[in-house]
């Protein structure tokens, strides 16, 4: 182990001086750690290979159960606690910032976990650009800490014997904490506030905490923050070369060729699926033809087996062969010569999702009906604080990511279910659950030249409506 600051120094005594009572004290806050925890198996599904980094007796990685669990910390005391509590599980003893520690770990690992231990942190930059070596481009580091709003707080609770004595911390804002993140290399993705009540108080805090402190204003009091960043240079080192543009039609007759035509060849390796819905304008016949008249391109035709675009989506990402898989509507109000820039936005690794959004730049004239629009605004800004990401425009057709990513949203997607007949939030609330970093591509929305809108506004605007709540329950109010 290095030498230690005398900061350090001191926290490890503390540390030393607590192994043997930290059950105890954990015991007595046992609802706080409950509540903490039932967020973080939000944030790590069971399974996953989980270092945690600073794991005291080791509860917490033990809650998670990861199917590989590592533990670090710099107090033998510590490790010989959760050693003995968890034999399942590796503890290792070793200072967070002595490269050593992490030389000699076999990664990488899906989750890495940093919960609290930024407050003890000599060089919080320093150390966090050390995780580096320990992640693949999938891995997500979890970052939890107290606000500072709640030190004061947490003192008095500290001198009224309820919480166990803390030795000296950094005392570190959301801002801090993503601008340690960033200056490191790590690429925030989201973050949450939740916890406003520490205790049970006769079973209203359960609720207070699920219902009451997700919501605005109050999460800006809560009492436990989190931040989850991935690894820009794993990211950027991208292996993609080549994609597939899946292209859903009912009734589309007369676009089908145009498709074709207009799609630019963004890379060396790019397929085409087109798959029909049960038209009954002679759509899929008319595939057929376009796909005899271009034998020199790789398209391929289907017929969906089901009803919904997502049906249609699903079926065809289940058989497409690129790194790449692309939703492009049949009606091409999404302008097909955009594409290049959501391939290059997944390619470059500045993101892992790519949202087309219609509602930034303007549209042609009546592109989009006056009430649809008012409706899309207002739930692009419900969508944002469910997920903790910006959505402007959440039921715009184009959406992108890499095929080894919606093979892992759709191996998951029973926490979700059947509930969509579109697609649009089986993907989304899918990227949020596995922690793609989201981004919105802003689109020139054309008007249609062929066929009508299949969308009702009504009709539509009640599911989505719907689509709020269960994303409420499901990834909200956890």
């Amino acid at each position: 182990m290095t030498v230690l600051s005398s900061r350090k120094a001191a926290i490890l005594a503390h540390s030393e001086t607590f192994a043997a009572t930290r059950a105890s004290w954990r015991e007595r806050a046992r609802f706080f750690h409950q509540e903490d925890e039932t967020y973080l198996r939000f944030l790590i599904p069971e399974g996953a290979r989980v270092l945690e980094i600073g794991c005291g007796t080791g509860d917490t990685l033990a809650a998670l159960k990861p199917s590989h669990g590592v533990g670090i910390d710099f107090s033998p005391g510590m490790i010989a606690q959760a050693r003995a509590r968890h034999p399942d599980l590796s503890f290792v003893v070793g200072d967070a910032e002595d490269p050593a520690t992490f030389a000699a770990l076999e990664g990488p690992f899906d989750y890495i976990l940093v919960l609290d231990t930024i407050g003890a942190i000599d060089d919080c930059q320093a150390f966090l650009a050390k995780l580096h070596a320990l992640c693949s481009r999938e891995t997500r580091l979890v970052i939890g800490y107290y606000s500072h709003l709640w030190y004061p707080l947490l003192n008095v609770a500290e001198r009224a014997g309820w919480r166990m004595p803390y030795p000296e911390q950094n005392i570190l804002s959301p801002s801090d904490v993503r601008a340690f993140a960033q200056l490191a290399d790590f690429d925030p993705v989201k973050s949450e506030q939740r916890v406003l009540s520490p205790a049970r108080l006769f079973g209203l805090g359960r609720i207070i905490n699920r219902f009451i402190s997700v919501l605005p204003l109050f999460r800006a009091l809560a009492l436990r923050h989190y931040a989850v960043c991935r690894s820009l240079p794993a990211a950027a080192a991208s292996d993609v070369k080549s994609a597939t543009v899946v292209v859903p039609a009912r009734n589309e007759r007369g676009n089908i060729e145009p498709a074709v035509q207009r799609i630019p060849r963004f890379c060396d390796d790019l397929e085409i699926i087109f798959i029909e819905g049960h038209s009954k304008d002679g759509t899929f016949e008319e595939m057929e033809r376009v796909k005899a008249a271009y034998p020199d391109l790789d398209i391929k035709t289907m017929v969906q087996p089901g009803k919904g675009k997502a049906d249609a989506v699903f079926t065809a990402f289940d058989v497409a062969r690129g790194d790449v898989v692309m939703i492009l509507d049949a009606d091409l109000t999404m302008p097909p010569e955009q594409l290049p820039k959501f391939w290059e936005a997944v390619r470059s690794g500045k993101g892992e999702f790519i949202n087309g959004s219609r509602l930034v730049y303007a549209m042609d004239d009546g592109a989009m009906r006056f009430l649809n629009l008012i409706a899309n605004r207002t739930f692009s800004y419900l969508f944002s604080w469910l997920l903790n990401q910006r959505y402007t425009d959440t039921l715009c057709g184009t959406k992108v990511m890499r095929r080894s990513d919606y093979q892992r949203l759709k191996a998951g997607k029973a926490y979700f279910g059947d509930f969509d007949p579109f697609g649009d939030f089986d993907l989304i609330f899918g990227a949020s659950k596995l922690n793609l970093k989201s981004i919105d591509m802003p689109i020139r929305y054309a008007a249609r030249s062929y066929g009508e809108t299949q969308i009702s506004r009504f009709t539509h605007g009640w599911m989505l409506l719907k689509m709020v709540v269960f994303a409420f329950f499901r990834i909200k109010a956890q």
